[in-house]
């Protein structure tokens, strides 16, 4: 297999709070880590590199279809399959299929069955993603599954060992990872530009209800699934997730602990998940990270500020800048690795950080692709997907339960 589990905590997230005991009880990741050495997968990609990968989208809603016109952009990448359980949502994303019609399936395992897919994206609600990627790697197929990687310790548990069994490549959703630009400055902050990590500092926040149109009354479920518990992880798996990749990303760990509050508290309209949310996580060495999103005041929308001692990194989708502390020398010999470069500087404005970069979602399809022809580890992978989607997991039973939710003791013990 093209990757080995590095990390033997990440199998004891669990087993503080309920439900964690038996994410940890059967087959466990503990099992796998003890002597797990990487290995090379003994499938190889057997296509020549000069042919297209077949790519089969399951879930052709907001996300799944709106990566459609992305992927056709993607040389060596072709959509050959679309399912989905939405007639007019499989229709749609039929429609942005590029240069020749894909096939159409209703159930998703009749896509799997097909021989003329090579590869699967995963775009459907939450509590569906584990089953479905264990389906496709039982079927052979590569998985590109959407963040968050699944639901609840349970299902991450299932879907990592699954993952561990299977020759298949395992792409997470997190497209952040794949992003240049990202990739620039966690290297810059592993470097020492900001110095100590004191903090962290997240926010995603919008100005509307966060609700799809819904044609008939009894698809309400069905396409607003991000608004139920039984679904979803609400704002902190559909939003959040990217940002606590991130932090675990640079800090290289994983929360220790994890409080927090949210509520239905401006959109009273039925919703079960929160439509605000505020969580304070801890991570090793006293590094706090604050993750907030709300949903009735936009102001600076998206942004992750990494504070240090000597200075702040503040990044938006597309963009980032650097803060230094205290005085700063406007002429400089090197700009992050740039020779010679000079920078407008202003007290107390940013220094742009330019790095030229794709789009992030266009990247994380072009690096799929080459894990696959490559037979690679890619960037965000399952154990990235894992610590994440049991990090959400704590944040929901933080803000549900009104309780502190933290990592076992025998679990530090490891570190």
């Amino acid at each position: 297999m093209y990757f080995s589990v590095q990390n033997p905590h990440l199998i004891a997230l669990a087993e503080s709070n309920m439900k964690r005991r038996e994410f940890v009880k059967k087959g466990s990741l503990a099992s796998f880590a003890i002597g797990s050495t990487s290995v090379a997968l003994a499938k190889t990609f057997v296509k020549s590199p000069n042919d297209a990968i077949r790519l089969g989208i399951i879930g052709t809603g907001s996300r799944g279809g709106g990566l459609i016109p992305l992927i056709n952009e993607v040389p060596g990448i072709t959509v050959t399959a679309c399912s989905d359980i939405l007639p007019f949502r499989l229709e749609d994303g039929l429609k942005k299929v590029a240069g020749q019609k894909a096939k159409a399936f209703k159930d998703y395992r009749k896509l799997l069955e097909d021989t003329d897919v090579d590869a699967v994206l995963i775009a459907t609600p939450l509590s569906t993603h584990s089953k479905i990627a264990m389906d496709a790697l039982d079927a052979g197929k590569h998985v590109y599954c959407e963040k968050t990687m699944a639901k609840g310790y349970r299902g991450t548990q299932e879907l990592v060992t699954k993952a561990m069994q299977s020759k298949s490549i395992f792409q997470t959703g997190h497209q952040y990872h794949s992003s240049r630009l990202y990739t620039h400055v966690v290297d810059l902050i592993k470097h020492g530009k900001v110095g100590n990590i004191i903090a962290f500092e997240c926010q995603w926040n919008r100005n509307n209800d966060w609700r799809r149109p819904v044609p008939e009354p009894e698809l309400e479920r069905l396409i607003n699934w991000r608004m139920y518990k039984e679904f979803s992880g609400g704002l902190v798996g559909e939003l959040c997730s990217h940002q606590i990749d991130f932090v675990n990303w640079v800090t290289d760990s994983v929360p220790l602990r994890v409080m927090g509050s949210g509520g239905i508290d401006y959109w009273k309209d039925g919703r079960e998940t929160y439509d605000n949310i505020h969580l304070l996580y801890d991570y090793p060495k006293g590094i706090k990270a604050k993750f907030t999103c709300i949903t009735s005041n936009a102001l600076n929308r998206y942004q992750i500020k990494v504070q240090g001692d000597k200075g702040t990194i503040i990044l938006d989708y597309l963009k980032a800048w650097f803060y230094p502390e205290g005085s700063y020398d406007k002429k400089i010999g090197e700009v992050d690795g740039v020779a010679g470069a000079t920078v407008s500087w202003d007290e107390g404005k940013g220094i742009p950080i330019e790095v030229s970069h794709a789009d992030p979602s266009k990247q994380a399809i072009l690096d799929f692709k080459s894990s696959i022809l490559s037979n690679s580890r890619p960037s965000s992978d399952i154990e990235s997907g894992a610590k994440v989607a049991i990090a959400v997991q704590m944040g929901l039973d933080a803000m549900y339960k009104n309780e502190i939710v933290g990592w076992n003791d025998s679990v530090l013990e490891q570190r």
